[in-house]
Order: C-alpha cells, then sequence, then structure tokens
C-alpha cells in the first residue's frame, strides 16, 4: 500500500514538472507564457496561426506585433496588454493587424479590454489605471488596424504604407478596393497613455484605421492619454459607435484620404496639451468621399489648464455632413484659399465646400467661426522678407466668405452626444469625477 502512494506521488510530480516545462516555452507564435490567473505572457514575435488572449491576464507586447493575413486574433473580456514602455522608435510596442487579419476584441461594460503600458499597475479586474504620473502619454505605442477599403493617399494608386512602419514592411499595406471589407470586432475597448514616438515629430495614433471596410465593426471604444491622435482614419469605410477621447496630445479625431464611413456618437475631451479637437480633410489624390459625423460633443476637460482651447479644423478638401454636434464654447476654422494668378478668385477649400454645400452643417453649435487664410494661401503676396501681406481686396474677399458661411454653421437646437455610454469601464470617467 505504501509503495503504491510513493508510485502515485511520483507520477504527479512528473506531471507537474510537465506543465511548468511547457509554461516556460514559447509557442509558434513567440509567446512566454507565465501561466494562471493573473500571469503575464510576453508577445514577441507575429501572429501567425489562430491564437486566443484569455481573461483574467496580462499580455506584454514586446514589439509591434502583427496578426498577419488569414490568422485570427481573438481577445476575451477582462483581458489587459500592455506595451513595454523600454521600447521606443521603430521598435515602440505596437498591435498592428495586416490586410487579410482579423481580431476579435469584444469586452463588456463588466469586462473591457484595456490596452495600456508597463508602467500601468492595474490589474485584472481592474478598470482604472494607477500608478500612471499626472499628463503621462507616449508610454508605448498604439492600436494599428489595416484594411482593403478605398483610400485616395498622396501617393496615388489604391494602396499605401501606414505612417509609422517601415516601407520593408509589407505587412503596413493598407487601402484596396473593397469597401465592405471585414477586418473584425471592437468592442469595449479602452486605449491608455500610447502614441510613442517612433521618430522626430512623428507619434503613432490611439487608435489607427487605415482603408478598414464597412463591415468591420467598431463601438464603445475610448482612448486617452495619447501623445498624437486618439484615432485617425486614413480613407476607408468603417463605422464607429459611441467613442470617447480625452486629453491627447494632438487631435482627438483625425479624417483623412476620402473616409466615407460614419462616426456616431462622440465625445471629446480636450486641454492645453491637444491640438484640435476635430481635424477633418478629405481626398489627397483624385478619389472623392464623403464622411458623416453624427451626435458629438466637444468640451474641454475639467482638468485642464486656462491655455486650453476647443477648435474644430476643416481643411481644403473636406466634403461630407456634421449633424448635431455640440462644440461647448469652441470655434471652428475653414481655410479660404486663392489662386495665385488671381488672389481674389476661391479655390476649393474648407469654407467654399460650406457655400458649395459639400460640406454640410445641420444643428450644429459653435461659439464663432474664423474664415482664415495664411501665407500659403497667397505665394504671390510674400515680399523678398518672406512678409505675409495680404491687399485689402482679399481681405474684403475673406469677410465676404466669413458672412456666407457664418449663416450656414450655427444652429441652436444641437444637443450633442449621450455620454452615458462612458461608464466605469473608462479611464475617463474616473478622471472626471
Amino acid at each position: 500500500m505504501k509503495k503504491h502512494y510513493l508510485l502515485q506521488l511520483l507520477f504527479a510530480v512528473l506531471a507537474m514538472a510537465t506543465i511548468v516545462s511547457c509554461d516556460d516555452d514559447e509557442d509558434n507564435n513567440g509567446s512566454n507564457n507565465g501561466g494562471g490567473e493573473g500571469s503575464e505572457t510576453e508577445i514577441t514575435a507575429n501572429i501567425s496561426e489562430d491564437v486566443t488572449w484569455e481573461s483574467g491576464k496580462v499580455y506584454v507586447l514586446k514589439q509591434r506585433v502583427t496578426v498577419l493575413d488569414g490568422v485570427k486574433l481573438t481577445i476575451e473580456p477582462g483581458t489587459i496588454i500592455k506595451g513595454d514602455a523600454d521600447l521606443s522608435g521603430a521598435q515602440a510596442a505596437v498591435l498592428m493587424v495586416a490586410q487579410g487579419g482579423y481580431i476579435d476584441a469584444q469586452g463588456t461594460a463588466d469586462e473591457p479590454i484595456i490596452f495600456t503600458t508597463t508602467e500601468d499597475e492595474i490589474e485584472p479586474g481592474e478598470t482604472v489605471s494607477s500608478g500612471i504620473a499626472a499628463g503621462a502619454k507616449g508610454l508605448w505605442g498604439g492600436v494599428v488596424i489595416l484594411g482593403k477599403a478605398p483610400i485616395s493617399p498622396k501617393t496615388g494608386g489604391a494602396t499605401a504604407q501606414i505612417e509609422g512602419v517601415d516601407a520593408n514592411d509589407q505587412n503596413g499595406l493598407y487601402g484596396g478596393d473593397n469597401a465592405a471589407d471585414n477586418s473584425g470586432i471592437l468592442k469595449y475597448v479602452s486605449i491608455r497613455y500610447g502614441g510613442a514616438e517612433i521618430a522626430e515629430g512623428s507619434e503613432i495614433n490611439g487608435l489607427t484605421l487605415g482603408g478598414v471596410g464597412n463591415k468591420t465593426v467598431i463601438e464603445n471604444i475610448e482612448v486617452v492619454g495619447n501623445s498624437d491622435d486618439g484615432v485617425e482614419f486614413f480613407g476607408g469605410s468603417v463605422n464607429v459607435t459611441n467613442l470617447v477621447v480625452t486629453s491627447v496630445g494632438d487631435d482627438a479625431i483625425d479624417i483623412d484620404q476620402s473616409y466615407t464611413g460614419t462616426v456616431k456618437n462622440y465625445v471629446v475631451y480636450v486641454d492645453e496639451n491637444s491640438d484640435e479637437a476635430l481635424e477633418i480633410d478629405g481626398r489627397e489624390d483624385d478619389l472623392e468621399g464623403s464622411f458623416n459625423l453624427m451626435n458629438g460633443t466637444a468640451s474641454i476637460a475639467k482638468t485642464a489648464s486656462s491655455d486650453a482651447s476647443l477648435t474644430a479644423d476643416f481643411k481644403s478638401k473636406a466634403t461630407g455632413t456634421v449633424s448635431n454636434l455640440l462644440f461647448d464654447g469652441g470655434k471652428i476654422k475653414l481655410r479660404a484659399s486663392f489662386a495665385e494668378e488671381d488672389p481674389t478668385t476661391h479655390k476649393e477649400d474648407g469654407a467654399k465646400n460650406v457655400i458649395d454645400e459639400t460640406l454640410v452643417f445641420t444643428s450644429t453649435m459653435f461659439a464663432s467661426s474664423s474664415v482664415y487664410a495664411d501665407q500659403d494661401d497667397f505665394p504671390s503676396m510674400v515680399d523678398e522678407d518672406e512678409n505675409f501681406t495680404p491687399t485689402q481686396e482679399v481681405l474684403d474677399a475673406v469677410d465676404a466668405i466669413q458672412t456666407e458661411v457664418d449663416a450656414e454653421l450655427v444652429s441652436a437646437t444641437a444637443t450633442g452626444a449621450d455620454d452615458s455610454f462612458i461608464g466605469d469601464w473608462t479611464e475617463t470617467s474616473s478622471l472626471l469625477k
């Protein structure tokens, strides 16, 4: 009887040794699995086959990690993903979904999926970050999703290389001809304290959407404390519902390259370190496209200093519809551009698009508007000392444009977003208390 018991004990010890050995090995996705509940798993290579990141665990990105073409990454509710704060430049920690890759990240209001930095002491089961200095930004990279929907880049053609990814990495391509492309699902996802600098003057957005198609589902998303833009759309047709962006270092929402989707129910809080609440542009090549911004509110964060300002910049090629936007005391900027050979001939720009009704505002409320023109719009009117001296004729033309667009912009009926989706799953809710 005693001998039989000793054999059972020996088998149990051997079995435990086997389990520990397996946990210490790297799998074929470059993971170093740390074990059970609350453990950390380092991700050290691209994701080359279907894999699930499990609830109750922390996954640490040790490089730019790409979900490759044909591969699915599933992230369970309550999972925390941390980017290594010690990595910078081109090596910054990023999660990227390449064209043809698929991400299924469906958190819940009770168990959000949180992307943050290794400097964050947050643990599974928690939703509020800790150990982060006030105003911290740029402590890791961000999330990049690349699809095959149409874009309009400066380079021309159907595809382009996403910013921040070197040209020799073909996983950085985005764009195509499939507006219904599907890159996956993001629900109840919070992206915090990213935007690492990859080169001088170039940072990563919190959420970059390059040519993402409209079969992709993105809803209940937070970006907070990012060094660059909160969310940037590079063309594509993906729709985003329930978006909150808080205290970023550049623009909260940035639209480029003929984005044709809808951003519905969005809330933006800027502070003294932010640039624009909205920076909206259009095509960079010939392909035209019109965006739709519905039910939005923009405000200055309670924690902001008196230097904070609230502006929205609709640039030269912006075309689309903005409805029910409550800009809480802020100003809209619209550029006026003029032909070099005739400084009073109004070229295509944000102001002209309002007049021509290709950029339409309905039920929007701004404190004021500013039609402006700068040196770039008057190249023939810069003297040898590079002094900008517009003529009275041009100034009168700008005033006339200002009068015309003011009648189109401001309505007292704007109610803005329904912010009830900003619950305890967000970092924003704790910052606003």
